[in-house]
């Protein structure tokens, strides 16, 4: 127990100025690039992706949540992303190209033409929602766990991904760019046909787990990506780069669902992005590359979230 409070004690990193709603932040992992680290349905491990300096190739890793017993889950083939638990914890499920072959990919977006990832669980746990590209363009789809009761959920031209439920189920949020020109258009069906995409602009959207209602959060211009529900279910965490859509300066917002009072959580002047609660909302993780040994290493961090500071 001593030898765990020292090292979280080493581990401490301290909150940039205006970062008012995180105390007690921790740097969980140290070197290489670590990203989308997401909490178990009990609170207490992180699934994330990890990619090593020495592999050169995204794998899924779990650890606690004071950053011990780091161990690889994924099979060390292929390249990984998405991991989510599984199966109330016992079991993980994660997107990979191993089925293209075993050696590292090369780096281009969507590069399979069978794209399927993006994956998370429903509270319940009966069912999955993820981006495909399956039917020709970036959509969301859900589908009962065992792959039945498959539901094709966005149709409109663009990109749609990054899908959470909301805590109740009702409702799931994402990521979405629609191109709204005939250039822009033909620009982004060109890209699909390649399997690539652009993604430098995109909004938070809502809409019903059934698809119904959809509706965009934020217009706010820039990258807005990664968002999750706050467990109240009212509000959504997000990352964007608004302010200075052109540089890597990700910081993390809190907006109500609404579209209404948006804040900002993060001040640094870093990457921070990939942000998840824990489920009863005493914590927030994400990745950041503050604190780096090298420019642009990606660390997992974990701080407590302080609702009325």
């Amino acid at each position: 127990m001593l030898r765990i409070l020292l090292a979280a004690l080493l581990q401490a990193v301290p909150a940039d100025s205006g970062e008012v709603h995180l105390q007690n932040i921790r740097q969980l992992t140290f070197g290489g690039q670590n990203a989308e680290a997401y909490f178990s349905r009990s609170g207490r491990q992180l699934i994330f992706q990890r990619q090593a300096a020495d592999t050169g190739c995204d794998q899924e890793f779990v650890m606690n949540i004071d950053g011990t017993g780091v161990h690889r889950v994924s099979n060390g083939r292929g390249r990984t992303t998405c991991g989510y638990f599984f199966a109330d914890d016992r079991r993980i499920f994660y997107a990979t190209t191993q089925h293209a072959g075993a050696a590292c990919p090369p780096r281009p977006d969507y590069s399979n033409p069978r794209y399927d990832a993006e994956g998370t669980l429903s509270p319940d746990g009966a069912t999955i929602v993820f981006t495909s590209l399956r039917d020709g363009d970036l959509d969301i789809y859900t589908m009962r766990i065992d792959g039945t009761h498959l539901k094709r959920l966005t149709r409109t031209l663009g990109y749609d991904g990054g899908p959470f439920f909301s805590p109740d189920g009702t409702q799931i949020v994402y990521r979405a760019w629609h191109p709204e020109t005939a250039t822009d258009s033909a620009d982004y069906r060109s890209l699909i046909a390649q399997n690539l995409v652009r993604p430098v602009r995109m909004e938070i959207w809502v809409m019903d787990a059934d698809g119904s209602h959809q509706h965009q959060v934020t217009n706010l211009g820039g990258a807005n990506f990664a968002p999750y529900f706050h467990p109240d279910g009212k509000r959504i965490i997000f990352a964007s780069n608004y302010k200075n859509p052109r540089s890597r300066n990700f910081d993390l917002f809190l907006v109500n669902a609404d579209g209404l009072n948006l804040e900002q959580i993060t001040t640094n002047t870093e990457f921070d992005a990939f942000p998840m609660f824990s489920p009863d909302g005493r914590h927030l993780v994400w990745a950041s590359n503050r604190n780096g040994k090298v420019q642009g290493e990606t660390n997992i961090f974990i701080a407590d979230w302080v609702e009325q500071p």
